[in-house]
């Protein structure tokens, strides 16, 4: 049997033939048995958020009814970011933290996502126990021993006060505009960066739980390039459904990706002594630009593999303050235990208002290079990856790019795919260099 849990949770479509509402309401209620089980001195808490998809309606009334049905008492946060879920589970000193979301993914989709005490992402070994304990015998707790539900009705204002009190400086004299994804920032990202001082535009920030990520948010960067340029905004903010990622736009509608913002926070972490040992930590896709940058500016860049996991993983190990991915997940320790969106957002904006910089001349600190992917379906992605005349060619592309460019070849974690990346001086020999890589993959196939 597959492993239920991925890198980010369990995640399918939503009342289909995986994520159904008896699944969710096993996994929580097996996750409330094996935390009761770790610790019995008191009835276990869990705080239960959500996007504003249509299914979450059904996916939180069983998560709740898996819980309950366990002993464990439910705390309602309704619709909000992952990363306030994380917050508010830290904050109620709670026993866990469940946000129903599928983040970037299309509506009809859905996930259920762990958080331990702290707002930790579960350790593998207790992800193990709750999936063995699916198929278990479970004695059914009655009367008193039933768990409880309460609500968390100010779960907004007390996030929205967590991050103005991360945020340095007075965000007054900026004009943001943000795109909500009509996801579950819709009310909360707004309402903070006001807070936080800054002239707000809201953009797609109607939910109806059928328009999430609809063509909008951070992976359609289309509509809210059109609006900073109409509203004249100093900078733009995408979040996805579940707000755990930031993208932005610098005032003349060009994009900044997430190396960019990284390089920035970086450096500006750098000058205030925040940086711990001067280091970054990325996964392996970011951007050459982005270890060019780094360098240059005596910044440590460490590599992980790919996944907010691993990023995680190498910020605990070895204490540092900073990291993330290309996609805008960017994670600060000091101030949350998972990638939090609008965290980023506001502290790209104050170092906007620290500087007196714009975006643009922020993220000039980094020049991205000319990035060719091509995914090739294979019929056995380890081997055809390790195979001598695939080595062989990597080898050669390598010694003609030099240190003006980059090879990346790794198996799919998920599809019979070997990936070939190539990042290059010009975007005609990234192509031609990833193209003849991805001849010679197919033809060891």
């Amino acid at each position: 049997m597959r492993r239920l849990f991925g890198t980010d949770g369990v995640r399918g479509l939503a009342n289909g033939e995986l994520l159904t509402p008896e699944l969710a309401v096993a996994v929580s209620a097996s996750a409330a048995r094996v935390l009761a089980a770790h610790d019995r001195s008191h009835r276990p808490v869990a705080v239960v958020g959500r996007d504003p998809r249509a299914s979450g309606e059904m996916l939180e009334a069983a998560v709740v009814a898996g819980l309950t049905s366990a002993g464990a008492d439910a705390v309602l946060v309704g619709v909000l970011p992952t990363p306030a879920v994380a917050y508010l589970v830290a904050e109620q000193g709670a026993d866990l933290g469940v946000m129903i979301s599928a983040s970037h993914n299309p509506m009809p989709d859905n996930g259920i996502k762990l958080f331990a005490a702290g707002g930790q992402k579960l350790p593998d070994e207790v992800e193990l126990e709750i999936e063995a304990g699916l198929t278990q015998p479970a004695i059914r707790p009655t009367g008193a021993a039933v768990g409880r539900v309460r609500s968390l009705p100010d779960a907004i204002a007390r996030y929205g006060a967590h991050l103005v009190a991360a945020t340095p400086v007075s965000l007054a004299g900026l004009r943001v505009v943000v795109d909500c994804a009509h996801g579950a920032a819709s009310e909360a990202a707004p309402e903070a960066y006001a807070k936080a001082g800054a002239d707000v535009i809201a953009l797609n920030a109607a939910p109806d739980g059928l328009n999430i990520n609809d063509g909008v948010g951070s992976t359609h960067l289309g509509p809210l390039r059109e609006a900073v340029v109409a509203h004249g905004a100093d900078l733009g903010i995408a979040h996805d459904g579940d707000a755990d990622r930031c993208l932005a736009v610098d005032a003349r509608g060009a994009d900044v990706d997430g190396d960019h913002i990284m390089a920035v926070l970086a450096v500006a972490m750098r000058d205030a002594g925040e940086l711990v040992d001067d280091t970054l930590v990325a996964t392996v896709m970011s951007n050459l630009g982005l270890h060019l940058a780094m360098r240059e500016q005596g910044i440590t860049l460490r590599t992980t593999g790919v996944g907010d996991r691993y990023v995680l993983e190498d910020l605990r190990k070895g204490g540092y303050s900073l990291g993330g991915e290309q996609s805008g997940h960017v994670v600060l320790p000091r101030h949350a235990t998972t990638g939090d969106g609008l965290l980023t957002a506001m502290r790209l904006m104050a170092r906007m208002v620290r500087t007196g910089s714009s975006l643009a001349d922020l993220a000039g600190v980094m020049t991205s290079l000319p990035q060719v992917l091509i995914n090739v379906p294979v019929g056995d992605k380890a081997t055809v990856a390790a195979s001598e005349a695939v080595r062989v060619a990597v080898s050669e592309a390598e010694a003609a790019l030099g240190d003006t460019g980059r090879v990346l070849l790794r198996p799919s974690g998920t599809e019979q795919l070997v990936r070939v990346m190539v990042e290059a001086p010009t975007s005609e020999t990234a192509q031609r260099t990833a193209t003849s890589l991805a001849e010679v993959v197919a033809a060891a196939s």
